[in-house]
Parts: structure tokens; sequence; C-alpha cells
């Protein structure tokens, strides 16, 4: 049985669709190593879950502040601050939040045919207060920040090769702290269009308002951004619509109805017909199914 508070501020998640983890699945780039499930809980009061037959897939918990405690397999671990822990799938397992001073976590479930770059990390507490602390959270980062711009192959390629990095930095920790990269930042017209319909989402823009506000043609960034990302501009921009609807579907109480409209639906059954197509479950299953839960 889950005990868990009804949400915690602050809190951010994404749910892969599995049609985006068949793809993940298949995928030269990514069939070794995908995520599914990403998120965040800050100060995660009594944050508890348990599973008697483990999960589909592996699960990393990053303790960024607080503490916690994980019972694998009748073994308990407690779990602090620059502190990490990887759960094998499968495995039985629960944690839980300690009630005087929880746990804000960092939190990823990953697969992939082939896993053997997190094997010899698993199952136990993982130091990670080295110089380099925030430069892993920044990577955690980099694949939050490109799954939440949308599910293009591209950046599920890139989530994938960041998650890599991310587990190498465990693994690897000599090699990890002897070079300190710069940031990088490369600004072209698809991120700046992405950005533009996020902040869109509760409107109801057009190929032609994106394409103004980049400054192309229609027909000329319609092409450009199909060539980049696989999906024309509106598909993109209602694959985000449904994004960001899943994130109010599991962390607030408005009704199916108040989400369609405020998302710019012409009613809750187009909505719903919408979301079954790239979630491949209702609305009001991925509800049930997710609503505060990693």
């Amino acid at each position: 049985m889950d005990q868990i508070a009804d949400g915690f501020k602050g809190e951010r998640a994404i749910v892969v669709p599995y049609s985006v983890r068949n793809f993940q699945s298949e995928n030269e780039l990514t069939k070794n190593l995908f995520i599914t499930h990403i998120g965040y809980y800050p100060n995660a009061k009594y944050h508890f879950r348990k599973r008697s037959k483990g999960a589909l897939e592996h699960i990393l918990i990053y303790c960024e502040n607080g503490k916690g405690f994980i019972t694998l397999e009748n073994e308990q671990f407690s779990l602090i601050k620059d502190q990490a822990f990887i759960i094998p799938a499968h495995k039985a397992h629960s944690y839980e939040a300690e009630i005087s001073k929880p746990w804000s976590i960092y939190w990823l479930h990953f697969k992939g045919i082939a896993n053997s770059l997190h094997a010899s990390v698993s199952g136990k507490i993982l130091n990670l207060n080295d110089s380099r602390s925030s430069d892993r959270l920044n990577l955690f980062e980099e694949i939050y920040q490109n799954l939440e711009m949308g599910f293009n192959p591209d950046n599920l390629e890139y989530s994938s090769i960041c998650l890599q990095h991310f587990l190498a930095s465990i693994k690897y920790t000599d090699q990890f702290l002897k070079i300190k990269t710069a940031d990088t930042e490369v600004l072209d017209v698809i991120p700046m269009s992405i950005i533009f319909m996020k902040n869109n989402l509760t409107s109801k823009i057009t190929l032609h308002d994106i394409a103004q506000y980049i400054g192309y043609s229609s027909s000329y960034f319609g092409a450009l951004f199909l060539e980049k990302t696989s999906f024309t501009p509106m598909e993109y921009y209602n694959q985000l619509k449904i994004q960001k609807s899943c994130s109010l579907l599991q962390f607030s109480n408005l009704k199916i109805k108040e989400i369609a409209y405020e998302l710019g639906y012409y009613d809750p059954f187009h909505f719903s017909k919408s979301f079954r197509l790239v979630m491949e479950i209702s609305p009001r299953e991925y509800r049930s199914r997710y609503k505060t839960k990693t």
C-alpha cells in the first residue's frame, strides 16, 4: 500500500509514453540504456513507496538534502545529502523519507538491453559529495529539460547519452574528477521555436504564429522543423500540450475537463482522444496510475 503525501511543492516529473519507449528499445543509440520516468521531489515529507515484486526498470535515487531510507530485499540503507542509490529491476524494495528531515530527491527509472554500466554500483550507498556534485545535477537537468522539450529522436538520443555519462561519473569517479568541462549553449531556431511553444501552451497558436516569431515563412519553417525533429511543428506542439497535461494530472487536483480547457482543447472528448493517441492510456487512467508516484 502506498502512503504518500498529496504532492510536494515544487515537484516535477515526466513519464515517457509507451510508444516512445518502444522506439527507444529499438533505436540503435538508445536501446542499451534509456529513461522511462524522471523527476524531482523537494522536501518530500511522508514520501513512501513499496513494490513487493520490484519495478520493471532500474531506479536511481539521488538525495539532494535531508534523509530517507531504502530497503532492498530486507536490507535497509540510510540515504543522506549527496548520496545516491540504484535499485535493480525486479528486486523487492521500499523507500521512504525520514519524518523529521524528509529528503529532497532527484529520481529516474531506466532500462535497456545492456546495463553493465550500473551493475557494479547497484544495491549500495554511493557517496557523491565531491567537487563535481553540481555537474552531476547539471547532467540530470540536461536529461530532464531535453525530455521536457519533447520526445523527438534527437532529444531521446541525447538524453540516453547524458544518462550514460551520469552513470559513468558514478562508476568511474576518479576519471570524472580529473576533468572540468565548460558549459556550452547552442541556440538555433528549433529550440527557440520549442521554447515559444512551451510558453504558449494555454493559447491556440498556429504554424504561422510560430514561424512569424522565428522570422521564417511557414512553409520553410515547417519543412526545417520536420527535418530536424521528425515531427511537424503542430504535432510537436500538441505533444508538448500532452506532456503539460501529464504534469497537471499528476501534480494538481484540476478536473480533467478543467485541464482540457486550460490547454486550449475544444472539449474534454477532444483532449482525451489526443491524450490517448500520445500516451496510449486515457487521462483518467494516467492520473490513477501515476499521481504523485515515482
